[in-house]
């Protein structure tokens, strides 16, 4: 079901605890502190150490339907997508496209090349949503997730 009248917007301070919230509420979700999404909100975008993050909401009529974060590191050429939540009413929507195609834009306009994402071998909606955008299978990572376990997909999309 495709929903309507959401926009994927810069993240801001207000939204941080929503996301905490939201990434809580999904097991599979990387889950981190909530002062890790705060220091992204920060005017340099979560520049530390050569790191250098994305973050962006997607929302409608001022609910919070999903999050993405991504990064790049130095001069490396690739990116990283590095977590996408969709609440899950709001999946299969157009919401989780949109918010993946947000980083790709953001890391293109940083002059990166490629955009790498890990994700559980079992998500087979999260993989689908991937390969929807053009990602493609890159390698396999044996037991890297936990709490389920699970090997870890290592996908890239060509950002050239």
């Amino acid at each position: 079901m495709r929903v309507e009248g959401f926009r994927v917007r810069v993240a801001e301070a207000e939204d941080v605890s929503g996301v905490v919230a939201l990434e809580r509420a999904i097991a599979e979700a990387p889950h981190w502190a909530e002062a890790e999404y705060a220091a992204m909100i920060d005017p340099d975008r979560g520049v530390d150490g050569g790191i250098r993050r994305c973050f962006f909401v997607a929302e409608a009529e001022g609910r919070l339907l999903g999050f993405v974060v991504g990064k790049v590191i130095g001069s490396e050429g690739v990116g990283e997508l590095e977590s996408v939540a969709v609440e899950a009413s709001a999946r299969r929507g157009g919401v989780g496209k949109a918010l993946c195609s947000a980083v790709a834009d953001w890391c293109r306009g940083h002059g990166i090349k490629a955009l790498d994402l890990e994700v559980r071998a079992g998500s087979d909606g999260a993989i689908a949503l991937y390969a929807g955008l053009g990602f493609v299978v890159a390698g396999r990572r044996a037991g890297y997730y936990r709490e389920p376990g699970e090997d870890a997909l290592l996908m890239r999309l060509d950002l050239g």
